[in-house]
């Protein structure tokens, strides 16, 4: 038998938000980025591995399955918020992963008030939701380039 899988924990906005401030209090950089993560490949980790290298904490919005059916449409999420979840949380450079049901994580954000804000190089800072938030309580914004080839609307389409 192998080692178990450790895994951080999922937790509430008001949970989340809690564990940031304990966290500011010692010092500690909050890094925050969040997406679908429906199917994990090579430019989720990119970006992921990148987000925690910017700070001390990774906090990781997830998006409910909810939430995924009205932005990508009815055949996805193609995994369930609890193996998304799952498979976040045992990630390395993940410290806490949080589900939200709204279409956006503004609310996620004004919550957790990261000290920065991490999306993909398919967005501008300007388009990037909680940008403003962040930054007016002196944070930053990250883009991290994207890895050409991979996304998961691509890799379904594939098994299709």
């Amino acid at each position: 038998m192998g080692d178990r899988i450790t895994r951080v924990p999922v937790l509430s906005a008001e949970d989340a938000a809690s564990l940031a401030c304990k966290l500011r209090e010692e010092g500690k950089r909050i890094v925050f980025t969040n997406g679908c993560f429906d199917i994990l490949h090579p430019g989720h980790l990119e970006i992921l591995e990148k987000s925690r290298g910017m700070g001390d904490c990774l906090f990781v919005g997830l998006n409910s399955d909810d939430s995924v059916r009205r932005l990508k449409g009815a055949h996805r999420p193609v995994q369930s918020l609890e193996s998304r979840a799952a498979i976040l949380s045992s990630l390395r450079f993940v410290d806490c992963v949080i589900p939200f049901s709204e279409d956006t994580p503004l609310l996620l954000i004004d919550k957790i008030l990261p000290d920065v804000l991490v999306k993909g190089g398919d967005y501008t800072e300007s388009q990037v939701i909680g940008a403003q938030t962040v930054i007016e309580n002196g944070g930053r914004v990250e883009i991290v380039p994207l890895i050409k080839g991979y996304s998961t609307t691509s890799i379904v389409k594939k098994t299709r």
